[in-house]
C-alpha cells in the first residue's frame, strides 16, 4: 500500500508540474491583442484557463492528501515513554 501511495505521489507531482507549467501567465494576454489567433487554440475560443484550472485544483488536493498520509505513516510510532526508560537504566 506504501508503494503505490509512493507511486501515486511521484506521478501527480511530475503531472502538476507539467499542467503548472502548460498555464498561460498574465501578461499573455497581450498577445490576443496582436492577433496571436486563439481560434487555432487546442482548448477551444474560451481558451483552457478553466479546464486546465480545475486540473490544477484536483492535482493539488490529491498531491497534499497523498503528502500528509506518506508523512504520517512515516514517523515511527514509539511505545515506551521517559518514565519507562528511566526505570529501564535503574535495573
Amino acid at each position: 500500500m506504501y508503494s503505490l501511495v509512493v507511486a501515486i505521489h511521484v506521478f501527480v507531482s511530475i503531472f502538476l508540474i507539467l499542467v503548472v507549467l502548460l498555464q498561460t501567465g498574465k501578461g499573455a494576454s497581450i498577445g490576443a491583442v496582436f492577433g496571436s489567433g486563439s481560434s487555432h487554440t487546442l482548448f477551444g475560443s474560451a481558451g483552457p484557463t478553466s479546464f486546465l484550472a480545475k486540473l490544477t485544483a484536483v492535482c493539488a488536493v490529491i498531491f497534499m492528501v497523498t503528502s500528509m498520509y506518506l508523512a504520517y505513516f512515516t514517523v515511527p510510532r514509539t511505545t515506551s515513554t521517559i518514565v519507562n526508560q528511566m526505570e529501564e537504566g535503574k535495573k
